[in-house]
């Protein structure tokens, strides 16, 4: 079979990104927020953003073909968007994960046809990455004909996202002045901020960190939420291009989320609930009638056992702290 770049963006995956903007009117009452709802891509997420330029670079640059085995760490979204992509051209794929993936992301990848390898003891900070990145070296160099996406380093991830903010710029008339942005291998927010420093554009990118995530320099703490926060440093992290960090709590993410579901009717994943309370705290200091924008980045389906479920918050955060929530 002879891949065609081209054809890598065809059936469903043309569908992937302009994606919506919403307004969040019932959240955030008399003010111009709005929700960038990445869930609305095919396989449910910005990483399917990520993944499609990344592969279509690969083989543009004909680093993959169709024996080529596709080998990368995810924490869940970026799996999803690689396993459809490569399920669409037949293209092998293994994908490492640790023990806080949601068990439905498991559920997903192995659906669509992907190879999972779980690493179970934690690296040096208490978390999974390095664990993982180490695993996938070792598969790399025993499988022939591999390539790793490297989501971590690779510049087709940041490039990715020129369209992601232009869509909110167009959308917006060019009227947007802050925009919050959850940070992980910060390929998202580093995409956004470039391509706002090219245009010339007025808007401020807030980076929406973990506690516990050491990426802006944060103590390494245990973290049970995927999809925000690292490990390790960004590879892809400028920090004269975005404003300064907002941490949030895992907690916080929890409420954000149940805020944004009942109030919205957004089902959405944990780092948007971080997003979601990042603007709440972020709003009473920003100058009176801005126009803000959050990046929504994935489906909550897959946080049903988790962060919408009141027996897990209840293990992991107290008892306390699940009775407070009114939703």
């Amino acid at each position: 079979m002879n891949i065609q770049t081209e054809a890598l963006a065809s059936g469903i995956l043309a569908t992937i990104g302009h994606t919506p903007l919403v307004p969040l009117t019932k959240l955030f009452p008399g003010e111009q927020v709005f929700g960038k709802l990445e869930a609305f891509n095919p396989a449910g997420s910005i990483k399917d953003r990520t993944a499609l330029n990344i592969i279509q670079r690969g083989i543009a640059e004909g680093k993959i073909n169709s024996t080529t085995r596709i080998v990368e760490s995810t924490s869940g979204n970026m799996g999803i968007g690689l396993a459809q992509i490569c399920l669409c051209h037949s293209i092998p794929l293994t994908l490492v994960v640790d023990p806080y993936i949601n068990p439905q992301t498991v559920k997903i990848l192995k659906t669509y046809g992907a190879k999972v390898e779980k690493v179970t003891q934690p690296d040096d900070t208490g978390g999974y990455l390095k664990a993982r990145l180490k695993k996938v070296e070792q598969l790399l160099d025993s499988i022939p004909n591999s390539f790793w996406p490297n989501q971590y380093a690779n510049p087709a991830n940041p490039e990715a996202h020129h369209q992601t903010v232009d869509e909110i710029l167009d959308e917006l008339y060019g009227n947007l002045d802050y925009l919050f942005v959850a940070t992980s291998t910060c390929g998202t927010i580093m995409g956004c901020a470039d391509r706002i420093h090219m245009k010339g554009a007025k808007t401020k990118v807030v980076p929406v960190d973990s506690k516990g995530s050491i990426i802006f320099g944060d103590s390494p703490a245990k973290r049970v939420i995927p999809g925000i926060g690292a490990g390790r440093k960004s590879q892809f992290l400028n920090e004269s291009l975005v404003e300064q960090a907002i941490l949030m709590s895992e907690q916080d993410s929890i409420r954000g989320c149940r805020e944004l579901l009942k109030k919205e009717a957004i089902l959405a994943g944990g780092s948007s609930g971080a997003i979601v309370s990042a603007i709440q705290y972020a709003l009473p200091h920003l100058p009176k009638g801005s126009t803000v924008a959050g990046i929504i980045c994935d489906r909550g389906e897959r946080y049903l056992d988790t962060v919408y479920n009141n027996r897990w918050v209840k293990d992991h955060f107290g008892e306390e702290f699940e009775k407070s929530l009114k939703f």
